[in-house]
């Protein structure tokens, strides 16, 4: 079971949204408020990302890929000191495969792709809580040569927009964020590493986490998912509260109601099934639950997700 997959897709919202900025020195962008996480992909040039409240500015040149967790606060710029406008409309144009924004003069030229994934932050997974507030990776000299290749693919397609681009680029863009997270979490030394960073491949929780998402349903216990693990049922229950922050069955009703709130979003079946699907035998013990942790019934949270 590909637990990245599984708790990203959990908390999207929508299709990614980006635009091909191209500033010309001197330039300056400061970057809106987004529900969700923001990324910039430096495709030509070099710039600064500025963080909020006098951290220091971070250097980005060609190749460089940064991921904003939260996406509030920052500016991009050709240096720190640069004076940061939020852009009006004229600066936008709309034309497949996404849209595009100049700003400057006319120095040196500095081509990013900027945008941000639409994910709920009123539940977010505790994997995606755990992430620092910026990832910043390079593709140079061979490094994250999975990264380097899908940033390579888009800058071709955003170039030279071809038979099949508006298809291409919206995938690529999808898959991107994968490839971040997965270039960061397998970047960290293993005795570093903490968190879901390592339970994603610790012997004894990455077992246990893979039959909660593999069976929601299931009737899962400590003790059955201890077994999983090769440990006793206390190493077990420890090592995994240490690691993922959370109590084994606190995540697992967390996963159970993460994936009944997808299916009401996403599907027309019955309430009866998404319970079962859920692990619950009375549809009534299920909305009693889901109203806890959602603040609505599963039939009101429904209808405002096909409103919405």
């Amino acid at each position: 079971m590909d637990i990245l997959s599984e708790a990203l897709e959990s908390m999207r919202t929508g299709r990614p949204i980006s635009i091909r900025t191209d500033g010309r020195a001197p330039w300056g962008l400061r970057l809106p408020p987004v529900a969700g996480a923001g990324f910039h992909v430096v495709l030509y040039g070099s710039c600064w990302l500025v963080p909020a409240e006098g951290a220091q500015p971070i250097p980005l040149s060609t190749g460089d890929v940064v991921f904003l967790r939260d996406s509030c606060g920052y500016t991009l710029a050709d240096l720190p000191d640069t004076p940061c406008v939020v852009p009006g409309p004229e600066r936008y144009t709309i034309a497949p495969p996404i849209g595009a924004m100049r700003l400057g003069e006319d120095g040196p030229l500095t081509s990013l792709l900027c945008g941000n994934y639409h994910l709920d932050q009123a539940r977010p997974h505790p994997l995606v809580r755990q992430l620092p507030e910026v990832i910043h990776l390079t593709t140079r000299q061979g490094r994250n040569p999975e990264l380097s290749a899908a940033v390579h693919l888009l800058g071709i397609e955003l170039e030279n927009p071809r038979i099949g681009s508006e298809g291409i680029v919206p995938t690529l863009i999808d898959s991107l964020l994968l490839y971040i997270l997965r270039a960061w979490l397998e970047s960290r030394p293993s005795g570093e590493a903490e968190g879901w960073a390592a339970a994603l491949t610790d012997p004894a929780v990455a077992p246990a986490l893979s039959a909660i998402h593999e069976d929601p349903s299931a009737q899962w216990s400590v003790e059955s998912l201890a077994v999983r693990s090769g440990l006793s049922r206390a190493a077990f229950a420890r090592r995994f509260n240490l690691l993922v922050g959370e109590p084994p069955m606190a995540y697992l009703t967390r996963w159970r109601m993460t994936t009944a709130a997808r299916l009401l979003r996403e599907s027309d079946a019955p309430l009866g099934t998404v319970a079962t699907r859920a692990g619950y035998s009375s549809e009534f013990a299920f909305a009693k639950a889901f109203k806890r942790e959602y603040g609505q019934a599963p039939g009101g949270y429904r209808r405002a997700a096909t409103a919405g």
